[in-house]
Parts: C-alpha cells; structure tokens; sequence
C-alpha cells in the first residue's frame, strides 16, 4: 500500500511514485535482501501502469529505475522504448511541454542502473540486460560505489568479460550475470585470489591503482 491505510485512489495512474523511494534511489528495498518487499513494489508499480502510469517523461524514467533495481530487464526495456516513442522530442530532448531535462537525465541514469548495480553492498554486472533486444554489445565507464570505474562486454547473448578500475582499496562482492559465473580475476600477468560464495558471487581484494580483468562464462 502507499499510505498506512488502503485509501481509495483518486488518480490510480498518477505520475507521482514517491512510496516506492525505498526501491530506487534508496536501497532499503531489494530483490535478494527483502524480496517480500520486492514484491509489494512490483505489485504497486504495475498498479500505476496498469491505470495510465509513466504518462510524463521522468515519471517514465523512474518507471524505467524501478524495473532495474527489481532486476527485470524485460520490463525496464520496454519502459526504455516508451520513453523514447512517447516522451521524446526528435531533437532527443524530454516532452513536457516545453521541455523537462528529468526525463533526459532519469532516463540516462536507469540505463546505466540496467547494466550495473552497487547499491545493495555487492556489485552485480548486468543485472537487468535485456539480452534479447541487446544481444551484443559494451559499456564503458560505468561508475560503482566503492570508488570503481566499471567496463563489460557482451556477445550473442552471454556476457563475456569485465574491467574493474579501482581508485580506492578495498574489498568488494561481486555478482556475475545471471547463469554466468567469474571464471578468473587477473590484474596484469598476475593470477588474484577471489573467495567464491555459494551464490554465485566472489569477494576479492582490490588495489588502488590498478586494473582488473574478469573472464565470465
């Protein structure tokens, strides 16, 4: 619910999504740490949706957010495609008449929020990759809390490697795509101990200063 009590709706497609702050950009709501919490915020997301939701440009955007932080690809996708068909200019610039940079700015952020995660104490490559409309692909740059600058590459539907570059020391969980796992973690010629978890996911030491390659499989 949005409020404390089931109140009755007046607008049940309004743009505004303020109760779902927890999901994005707060990180009080997550897919793995309250996924009961998770499924209250899809259930009130697709509520607003299902009743005219998403109707302005950065109402979109935040639509386009939610679906990454609850890792659907698909629907964040779609959302993506919407805001470019029904909120775009042909100068590429947001319509809200005359013109709201949120949209251009919230929906610039979702798409980086689609290919990396690293607000839930772990850093997770790509965790809402549409990978049948982005089958083959790069990003470059991307930035991870923790003080990492982050590059994945991606062919024929399975990721395929990942450049981590730490400006910081420090010790970071990292979670491969879904079904793909880090093979090896080298920095240079040098082999770098990881300590896998039964999730998946490996926790490794990083360096300031350098680079690091992941090979994913």
């Amino acid at each position: 619910m949005e409020w404390c009590e089931e109140f009755q709706e007046p607008e049940p497609g309004h743009r505004h999504m303020s109760h779902l702050f927890a999901l994005h950009p707060g990180r009080q709501i997550t897919s793995r740490g309250t996924p009961k919490l998770a499924a209250a915020a899809r259930k009130s997301l697709d509520f607003r949706l299902a009743n005219g939701g998403g109707h302005s440009g950065w109402s979109r955007a935040w639509i386009i957010n939610f679906f990454a932080r609850l890792e659907d690809g698909r629907k964040a996708h779609e959302n993506v495609l919407a805001l470019l068909r029904k909120s775009t200019y042909s100068n590429m610039l947001d319509r809200h008449p005359p013109f709201q940079i949120d949209g251009n700015f919230g929906g610039t952020a979702a798409i980086a929020e689609m290919l990396l995660g690293s607000h839930a104490g772990e850093i997770v490559l790509l965790p809402a990759w549409p990978k049948e409309a982005w089958p083959s692909g790069h990003v470059r740059g991307l930035r991870a809390r923790g003080g990492l600058e982050v590059d994945i590459n991606w062919r024929n539907g399975r990721a395929t490697s990942a450049v981590l570059k730490s400006t910081l020391d420090g010790r970071h969980k990292i979670r491969p795509p879904e079904n793909h796992k880090i093979v090896n973690i080298r920095s240079g010629s040098q082999a770098v101990p990881a300590k896998p978890d039964d999730d998946g996911t490996v926790v490794v030491e990083l360096k300031a200063g350098r680079t690091y390659n992941l090979l994913l499989k």
